[in-house]
């Protein structure tokens, strides 16, 4: 694997995370990789850019990220490529989405450059509504309710098949999300790799369990307004009846990993 150009992002306000991104970009400017940093994040040698946006279009061989999930999550959707992604645990409250820690990374690049490593891809869903598709989410896109006050009923069409219940809303999770709130509220944990999507109910009316399903085109209609969050980090809304369509993402999640393991977040739950 090429190590030509690298980009460093680190934990959003984070000094532990910004400390820890500067001695990683110089480490990969030691190895004569041409290195972007994201303010306010800034070493000598280095490419300061403003924000994770900004990578969209630098044609990168990598990303290492220094921070949790939330910072992984927000990597990932801001690239139109599928650039792997190197994640780093610095102040992460579990880091289930990470794959070593700080003190691992001189053997990283060390595997990195000897082709020790394989590419783990992972799904990614992506919601629309009239036409408007929103961006990318790794772990799951919830859609709830917007008035509080009253039970909306949702309707859930996959394939043939649909399925009205009265609840606060329904989550569509990834394989990668199982772990996270879809397990929270009694979801299965899957494997990584399976091509499969999980509709978790929240707060039906009506015990309805979750339901795993291939990879296909699900769409929810509310009978009210909704939000529709993704990976906790970005809403948007749609109109009550307003059909919305959730599908499979063209551009697969990429993370690298120095050792393989199955159910490496079922692992890092404690489990």
């Amino acid at each position: 694997m090429k190590l030509s150009r690298v980009a460093v992002v680190s934990k959003f306000g984070s000094e532990e995370a910004e400390s820890a991104a500067k001695k990683v970009a110089k480490k990969f400017l030691a190895n004569k990789a041409e290195v972007f940093t994201i303010a306010p994040v800034f070493v000598d040698g280095a490419k300061k850019v403003e924000s994770v946006d900004d990578l969209a279009d630098k044609k990168l061989d990598l990303i290492v990220t220094l921070g949790g999930d939330g910072t992984t999550l927000r990597t990932f959707r801001s690239l139109k490529t599928e650039t792997p992604l190197l994640t780093i645990n610095v102040g992460g409250n579990r880091g289930i989405l990470s794959e070593i820690t700080i003190d691992r990374i001189d053997h990283a690049i060390d595997d990195i450059k000897a082709n020790k490593i394989w590419l783990d891809k992972r799904t990614r869903v992506v919601a629309s509504v009239g036409g408007e598709e929103f961006p990318p989410a790794l772990n799951e896109i919830y859609i709830n309710r917007q008035n509080l006050t009253k039970t909306s009923e949702f309707e859930i069409k996959f394939q043939n098949d649909v399925v009205k219940q009265k609840m606060d809303g329904v989550m569509i999770s990834t394989p990668s999300g199982s772990t996270g709130h879809s397990f929270s509220l009694g979801g299965p944990i899957l494997h990584e790799s399976l091509d499969v999507l999980i509709i978790t109910p929240v707060a039906p009316v009506r015990r309805l369990p979750s339901i795993v399903v291939p990879d296909e085109k699900i769409q929810i209609i509310c009978s009210h307004d909704t939000n529709i969050v993704m990976d906790a980090q970005v809403i948007k809304t749609a109109s009550f009846e307003e059909p919305i369509v959730i599908k499979k993402h063209k551009i697969q999640a990429v993370f690298v990993r120095i050792k393989r393991q199955g159910l490496r977040q079922m692992s890092k739950l404690g489990f």
